[in-house]
């Protein structure tokens, strides 16, 4: 695979290439080293494109489980316990998970465990790859990414997207680079609250 375009939300790339050099590095290698052609498995049953051998958005995923996980990224969860009460929320934000809890009970409200999970973290930049549908994407970028930069465990998130030329060979419903930078653009200059590195590839 190789990367085709990149996007750097507040300046995420440019911290990276700053103080992380080695570690953009290291992504751009995992990149080229997938074969996408091995990812080639998926028989459409789609009505525009029965039969025709699609990209397979789960091989695509596994394919940069392993060199990620070989150079040690691993798994990361944030947890933090959530009320009805916004005042509360406010107040607990930034408290760690036991102190949360803590206060949530102390104000007479019950307190409700949650978490976000984010699959690759390594020296603070956290990476997700998404070969999923559009909605997951929003997800990664608005709620986790964010969850895991104002909790102070990352620094930057970075999100691996197909570029439409490969979604298009894929089914229908993955999302794709163009429509996600746009979707971030569109936002403002500031949101999401959290330096981003959007990555748009193709075989």
């Amino acid at each position: 695979m190789k990367i085709v375009e990149t996007y750097s939300h507040l300046n995420g790339l440019e911290f990276l290439l700053v103080h992380k050099p080695d570690l953009w590095a290291e992504i751009q290698r995992v990149i080229s080293s997938v074969n996408a052609e091995k990812c080639r498995t998926k028989v459409s049953k789609e009505k525009t494109m029965k039969g025709k051998i699609l990209y397979s958005p789960i091989e695509m995923n596994k394919s940069f489980d392993t060199p990620l996980k070989a150079k040690s990224w691993q798994e990361s969860r944030v947890s933090y316990w959530v009320t009805k009460s916004e005042k509360l929320i406010r107040k607990t934000l930034t408290m760690p998970p036991e102190e949360q809890k803590k206060e949530i009970e102390s104000a007479g409200e019950v307190p409700i465990f949650s978490y976000n999970q984010t699959d690759f973290v390594k020296d603070r930049v956290a990476v997700e790859v998404q070969f999923g549908k559009y909605s997951f994407v929003a997800y990664d970028l608005f709620v986790k990414h964010l969850a895991f930069y104002v909790g102070d465990y990352i620094d930057v998130g970075i999100e691996i997207l197909p570029m439409k030329s490969l979604q298009s060979q894929m089914s229908s419903g993955v999302a794709y680079y163009e429509g996600e930078i746009y979707n971030v653009v569109r936002q403002g200059r500031g949101v999401p609250a959290v330096p981003l590195i959007l990555i748009g590839i193709e075989p």
